[in-house]
């Protein structure tokens, strides 16, 4: 198990170009896999989640074509149509991915053939039944461990369409019924209680498909004709929020990042950190395959902090980590309400973010649905021995919050961040000045 040391720094300054997109990178290459023609992703994540989807799709015999030019990574997917996947020889493995297995079970619910969707022992313990019920309804056949555990067992049906109700806010349960949708005759609509980030809609309709959307529904048309298309993955927002974290922690700190990802149902984060007092710049806006792309820049501030709660937190679960890691560089303190679903991710993250904050010495109220932790602690939090779980997005809020604690922390199973971002470590210490 490796493990990093995270030294405390004056400040971090210079200019970031960030990882392909992760969410944006599994749907393009899933669309892809389902489109007529070689589709070209250029600047594709390189993180471990995205890859699993690339080994999926190739074991369901799809051409997968991966290249890297000076640091910039290029996949060629060479898709048959929607009825152009075949069965795979033996299980699919998501690896550590919930985006990799709870969209792929949309796609493979429709198909003439049978499947075995798995992963690691993480992913086998997240919750699927979510995305099982709405499939069912459509017609599909899915045996789960213990009604809503991985492995998977897909049968392949012929499925119909349906008007879907979601339980829980969640863009990936969404986008199974979604994509789903695309194998039965008719149209398929899902009705979100909360907006949810609408990457799979925008994907869908970049190559080809009739998607629609009437206030909280969004209906998709069954059977589409997808075509190849050259397409380029913005900058992951959900990466850029970490630097953005250290630059706010650390005085004097001035960060550019280039060709961040901005759609609309993605950026709350940047609303946020400005209504807490962060001086957020944005540049050189403009739309690319779809998607908002901007460059970001932000300097140090001190902040207000506040709560997170309702329909808000649909829009930012995937930065309440490093939100909530800033909590103790505010002046008030930082609440998150509402957020129940932070328990069942990669780790249990209102524990962990609980038990690691305490480590540094932070006061923390752990609640069943969030937490709440004490500001005011500038230059009290302690380095300490911090335990992820796992957990990349726990790794990295907290290396952040190490860089203005008081002494060498240490973060375990560091390696656990290239689920997401590979480089992480490296472009990290490449901007910090001590």
């Amino acid at each position: 198990m490796a493990t990093k040391s995270v030294d405390p720094a004056r400040s971090i300054s210079g200019v970031i170009e960030l990882p392909g997109d992760k969410s944006i990178s599994h749907r393009y290459a899933i669309l892809a896999a389902l489109a007529r023609g070689r589709s070209e992703i250029s600047h594709y994540s390189a993180a471990a989640d995205c890859q699993s989807t690339l080994d999926c799709l190739e074991r369901l015999s799809v051409g997968v074509e991966r290249t890297d030019r000076n640091g910039n990574a290029e996949v060629v997917i060479t898709g048959a149509g929607v009825d152009g996947l075949r069965a795979a020889r033996r299980s699919l493995d998501a690896g550590n991915s919930g985006t990799t297995m709870r969209l792929l079970t949309g796609v493979l619910a429709g198909q003439h053939f049978n499947s075995i969707l798995t992963g690691d022992s993480s992913l086998r313990r997240r919750p699927m039944r979510r995305v099982i019920e709405p499939l069912e309804r459509m017609g599909a056949r899915i045996q789960a461990r213990h009604a809503n555990f991985a492995p998977l067992e897909i049968r392949g049906s012929a499925l119909q369409p349906i008007q879907y109700t979601l339980q829980v806010p969640s863009a990936q349960v969404k986008s199974a019924v979604l994509l789903a949708g695309l194998f039965a005759e008719g149209e398929t609509s899902v009705q979100e209680p909360v907006r949810t980030r609408d990457h799979t809609e925008v994907a869908l309709r970049e190559f080809g498909a009739d998607v629609r959307r009437a206030g909280t529904i969004v209906s998709v048309s069954g059977r589409p004709r997808l075509e190849a298309r050259q397409v380029r993955i913005p900058g992951d927002l959900s990466s850029a929020v970490f630097f953005l974290g250290a630059a706010l922690i650390l005085p004097g700190s001035s960060l550019l990042l280039h060709n961040v990802g901005l759609n609309p149902t993605r950026s709350a984060v940047l609303d946020v950190l400005s209504g807490w007092g962060a001086p957020v710049g944005i540049a050189a806006l403009r739309g690319e395959s779809g998607e908002m792309i901007g460059d970001v820049s932000i300097r140090h501030a001190d902040l207000s902090g506040g709560a997170l709660s309702g329909e808000l937190i649909a829009q930012l679960i995937d930065e309440l980590p490093m939100l909530a890691a800033l909590g103790p560089y505010t002046a008030q303190g930082v609440e998150v309400r509402d957020s129940a679903e932070l328990r069942v991710k990669e780790s249990d993250r209102i524990a962990v973010l609980a038990d690691n904050l305490r480590r540094m010495g932070a006061e923390v109220e752990e609640r069943f649905d969030g937490l709440r932790i004490e500001g005011r602690a500038r230059g009290r939090l302690q380095g300490a021995e911090i335990d992820p779980r796992g957990d990349h997005r726990m790794a990295m809020a907290f290396a952040i919050a190490a860089l203005g604690a008081q002494g060498r922390s240490i973060i375990r199973d560091s390696d656990c961040v290239a689920i997401s971002y590979p480089g992480f470590f490296e472009i990290l210490e490449g901007t910090i000045v001590r």
